[in-house]
């Protein structure tokens, strides 16, 4: 009996180690961010840090670079995502071959997504050789340049490459169980396919839609692996210019860049609380659960 009741709290273990680890290490964070690291001599907590941060141009462009991208793919990537899963929902395609095909992208690496980006869509890739092939240009380094540019078209491209079937795959067992139920009734009653989707299927699939869209912008946010290695020198996304603040050779700027990182963690925090508040009204609104 005495193990089974300890079982419960064996199991927990781990997790608690997790969660301890994380809570130390943002703890670290913010103490740092505030200025305090008693091995520097810095002893004196104080939001100068924070302050100076933002009279920064740089800092302000590297915020808008990285809101930028995380808008615009969490954007694209959900609207895409859905019309996928509504194709495969409206085909019954829910199962088998073409689902697995779909996680595919999911399961690769970010970093390992760069170097597909890299081949495929970089004026040397493969597209523009094809193209160049097929006539359509005379010479590959006619193709438009969609790598390290200030756009970060190269890394709003790999996300999108990763993040629709994410969408698709997220959405698609809440979409198909509305249209099995629901969206078969309202056309037994004379609603035909596309406006059972758009008014019943569509709506009530809403909370799930909101969550990809909230996973997809905050990981675009915070990411450092594609903007890193597919955009351009400057403008730098803010993990970018964490990072290589970080790691300067001038300890004293480790306070800085503690203070980006702390700006990301504050602005996740608040976004999810924001989307707390809005996805608890969406759903009293549609009569779902959160």
């Amino acid at each position: 009996m005495r193990k089974r009741k300890l079982t419960p709290l064996l199991l927990l273990l781990p997790f608690l180690a997790v969660m301890a680890l994380l809570l130390v290490s943002v703890g670290n964070i913010l103490a740092q961010s505030l200025g305090y690291i008693p091995a520097f001599g810095l002893t004196e907590p104080t939001l100068d840090y924070y302050g100076a941060l933002f009279r920064e141009e740089t800092f302000l462009d590297s915020l808008w670079v990285s809101l930028r991208i995380a808008l615009l793919s969490a954007v694209f990537a959900t609207v895409l995502g859905v019309a996928v899963c509504a194709a495969l929902v409206q085909t019954g395609r829910t199962r088998g071959g073409m689902l697995y095909l779909i996680r595919v992208p999911i399961l690769i690496p970010h970093a390992v997504a760069a170097v597909f980006v890299i081949q495929i869509a970089s004026q040397t890739g493969l597209l523009a050789r094809l193209a160049c092939a097929l006539g359509l240009l005379s010479d590959p380094a006619e193709f438009p340049q969609l790598l390290y540019t200030p756009g970060y078209g190269g890394a709003i491209l790999a996300y999108l490459w990763k993040e629709i079937p994410f969408v698709a795959y997220f959405v698609l067992a809440f979409m198909a169980g509305i249209s099995k139920t629901l969206g078969e009734a309202a056309e037994n009653l004379g609603a035909s396919p596309l406006r059972s989707f758009f008014q019943i299927t569509l709506p009530l699939s809403l909370p799930a839609i909101a969550r990809a869209f909230f996973i997809i912008f905050l990981f675009a946010f915070g990411g450092y692996e594609l903007p890193l290695l597919l955009g351009p020198t400057l403008p730098k996304a803010l993990p970018v210019e964490a990072y290589q603040l970080y790691t300067s050779p001038d300890l004293l700027q480790r306070p800085s860049a503690m203070a980006m990182n702390g700006i990301i963690l504050l602005f996740s925090a608040g976004m999810a609380l924001l989307y707390g508040l809005v996805l608890n009204r969406l759903c009293r609104r549609l009569g779902v659960a959160a």
